[in-house]
C-alpha cells in the first residue's frame, strides 16, 4: 500500500527582527495540519525557515553594527528557540544563506533562461520601492505617499538597470490554471482577489537589483558585464523547491508541494510570480496555496514597523504553550482576520480549558478511581454518544483539506463534544448512582462513556495541544502515545480495562478565577 505523501511549507520568515504573533499563528496552524496529516497516515514533510537576504536585512544589520551573516545567524537561533518552545514539529528548517539554496536558486534561473530565453531581459526602471515589502509599489499600493502595508516607511525612488522577468507573458496561463483548479488558491476570497488582479493585467517584475551585495549573485551578467544581486523574491520563493534538494538527488520524489501556508499579504507572490517561474522552468506547480489572515490587536494588524506589537514569549508563558496554541486558533479563524487580547485570552482559557475540559477530566478520573478502583468498566456504548460522531465528522471536514483548512471549526467541533460530556455528567449524576447498589450497571456505563469521550477528545486535540493531550491520554490510561493513534480509529476507540491515574491539573485555573468544587 502506497502511503500518501504530504509536503507542507510555510512562508520563510524575514530575518530582520524577533518572531511575533503573526509568525506564531502561521507556524502553529501549519503544525496542526502536519500533525493531523501524520495521524491520518500520510508521509509528512513539514518545512519552515528563514529568508535572510535583501536590503532590509542588510540595513538592519548595519544599524546594529553587525555583519549580515552573523546577524542572521543570531536571528535564526531566536526563531528556532521560539518554535521549539511552541512545539512546532517541523522536519526541516531551511535558510536562504546556505550554499545549496544559493546554488538551487541560480540553477532555477538558468533553467528558465535556457528553456525560455526571452523571459529575462534587461531594462532601465524607475519606481517607488518599499524596503519593508522588498518590492516596487504600484499606485494602488500607495496611500498618502506611503506603502499601505508599511505606512511608517518612506518609499525610495529607485532608478537602475536590471534583469526583468516577463511575468506578463504568463497572465493567460495563470488565469486558466486558477479557473480550472479552484482549490489552487484558497480561501475563495483570496482566489477572487487574484483573478481581479489578473483582469487588470500583469506587469513584468525585476529579477535582479544593482548595488545589492547581501544577495544570491544573479547568474546572468548584464550586457555591460555587471553582475547584480538576485531580487529577494526570486531568492525566497524557490526555497520550497531547493528544500527538496533541487537540482540534485531525488528532489522529484517530494516536489510538488501539496500545500504552501502563507499570510494573505504575500498571496500575489505565491500564486502569480512563483507559479509563473515554475511554468517558465517547466516544473510542476504546488497543489494549493492557503492564505491565512492577520492577527489584530484592538482592530490593528500586528506590525513591528507601526508599533503595534505584543511580547510573544509573555503570551506563551501566561498559561503555557499548549494553551496559547489552543486560544490563538480558537480566536483567530484560519481563513480570515481575528483579534487577540489579554482579556479574551484569559476568558477563553478559563472557560474552555480550565473549567470545561480540565474539570471534565479531573472529575471523570476521580470517579473511576473512587468507584471502580481506577479500572474503566468494559460495557456497551450509550445512545447519548451518537451526537459525538457527527461532531467527529465535522472535525475531519475542518482539517482534512477537502473544504480548506478551517482549524477554528475543528476546535468548535471538539468544544461541542466537551460540552456534551459535561452535560451528560450533570444529567446522569454518577455520584448519586454510586449510592445505589442497584445502579451499578448504570454507573459502569456512565464512567466508561466519560473516559471513552475523553479518549476521543484527546486524540482530536493532540494536533493543537500536543503536550497536554499526551498528559491527558496517560491520565485516562490510554496505551502508548496519543500521537500514534490514527484519527481513523476515533469511532472504534474502546477504553474498557484502561487504568486511570490521577495527575496534576491539566489546566490550572487562574488565581482570579474561583474553583468549581468537584462532586
Amino acid at each position: 500500500m502506497t502511503v500518501p505523501r504530504f509536503y507542507l511549507t510555510t512562508a520563510i520568515d524575514y530575518a530582520n527582527g524577533d518572531p511575533h504573533l503573526g509568525h506564531a499563528l502561521e507556524k502553529i496552524g501549519a503544525d496542526v495540519i502536519a500533525r493531523y496529516k501524520r495521524a491520518a497516515g500520510c508521509d509528512v514533510h513539514f518545512m519552515i525557515g528563514m529568508d535572510e537576504h535583501g536590503q532590509k536585512v542588510a540595513q538592519t544589520a548595519a544599524a546594529q553594527g553587525a555583519d549580515p551573516q552573523a546577524f542572521t545567524d543570531e536571528i535564526a537561533e531566536r526563531f528556532l528557540a521560539t518554535w521549539a518552545k511552541l512545539g512546532i514539529s517541523h522536519d526541516q528548517f531551511i535558510r536562504t544563506t546556505t550554499p545549496h539554496h544559493k546554488a538551487g536558486v541560480q540553477a532555477l534561473i538558468r533553467r528558465i533562461a535556457e528553456r525560455n530565453p526571452d523571459d529575462f531581459y534587461e531594462q532601465s526602471y524607475r519606481g517607488l520601492y518599499c524596503v519593508g515589502c522588498e518590492a516596487f509599489k504600484q499606485p494602488n499600493d500607495i496611500e498618502d505617499g506611503r506603502c499601505t502595508l508599511h505606512p511608517t516607511r518612506v518609499l525610495e525612488e529607485v532608478e537602475e538597470r536590471n534583469w526583468f522577468f516577463r511575468l506578463s507573458r504568463y497572465a493567460d496561463f495563470l488565469r486558466a490554471h486558477i479557473t480550472a483548479n479552484p482549490g489552487f488558491v484558497q480561501p475563495s476570497s483570496r482566489r477572487n482577489e487574484i483573478l481581479g488582479l489578473l483582469d487588470q493585467g500583469l506587469e513584468d517584475v525585476s529579477a535582479s537589483r544593482a548595488r545589492l551585495s547581501w544577495a544570491v549573485p544573479f547568474p546572468l551578467p548584464l550586457s555591460t558585464g555587471e553582475t547584480q544581486g538576485t531580487y529577494v523574491w526570486f531568492d525566497a520563493l524557490p526555497n520550497y523547491l531547493t528544500g527538496t534538494g533541487f537540482p540534485d538527488g531525488d528532489w522529484e520524489t517530494r516536489w510538488p508541494a501539496q500545500l504552501h501556508v502563507i499570510g494573505k499579504d504575500i498571496t500575489r507572490f505565491h500564486v502569480v510570480i512563483w507559479p509563473a517561474m515554475l511554468q517558465a522552468a517547466g516544473l510542476p506547480l504546488p497543489e494549493q496555496v492557503w492564505a491565512h489572515g492577520f492577527v489584530q490587536l484592538g482592530g490593528e494588524r500586528f506590525s513591528k514597523s507601526a508599533g503595534v506589537k505584543l511580547d510573544l514569549h509573555e503570551a506563551i508563558d501566561r498559561f503555557g504553550a499548549d494553551a496559547f496554541r489552543y486560544v490563538l486558533l480558537r480566536e483567530v479563524p484560519f481563513d480570515g482576520d481575528g483579534n487577540f487580547s489579554w482579556e479574551r485570552f484569559e476568558e477563553r482559557y478559563t472557560a474552555d480549558l480550565a473549567n470545561a475540559l480540565g474539570n471534565l477530566a479531573s472529575r471523570a478520573v476521580a470517579m473511576v478511581e473512587k468507584y471502580r478502583d481506577s479500572v474503566v468498566p468494559s460495557v456497551s456504548v450509550p445512545a447519548e454518544e451518537a451526537d459525538d460522531h457527527e461532531d467527529i465528522a465535522a472535525y475531519h471536514a475542518a482539517l482534512d483539506g477537502a473544504r480548506g483548512w478551517l482549524l477554528h471549526e475543528g476546535l468548535s467541533a471538539v468544544s461541542r463534544q466537551v460540552a456534551r460530556a459535561n452535560e451528560y455528567t450533570a444529567a446522569m449524576a454518577p455520584w448519586q448512582l454510586a449510592k445505589d447498589p442497584n445502579a451499578a450497571a448504570s454507573l459502569d456505563v456512565v464512567l466508561a462513556s466519560l473516559i471513552r469521550r475523553l479518549a476521543r477528545i484527546s486524540v482530536q486535540l493532540a494536533p493543537y495541544m500536543p503536550v497536554r493531550c499526551a498528559d491527558l491520554w496517560r491520565t485516562i490510561g490510554g496505551p502508548g502515545d496519543v500521537h500514534d493513534v490514527g484519527v481513523a480509529q476515533l469511532a472504534a476507540l474502546d477504553a474498557g480495562g484502561w487504568r486511570v491515574q490521577k495527575g496534576a491539573p491539566l489546566f490550572p485555573r487562574p488565581e482570579s478565577t474561583p474553583a468549581t468544587p468537584a462532586p
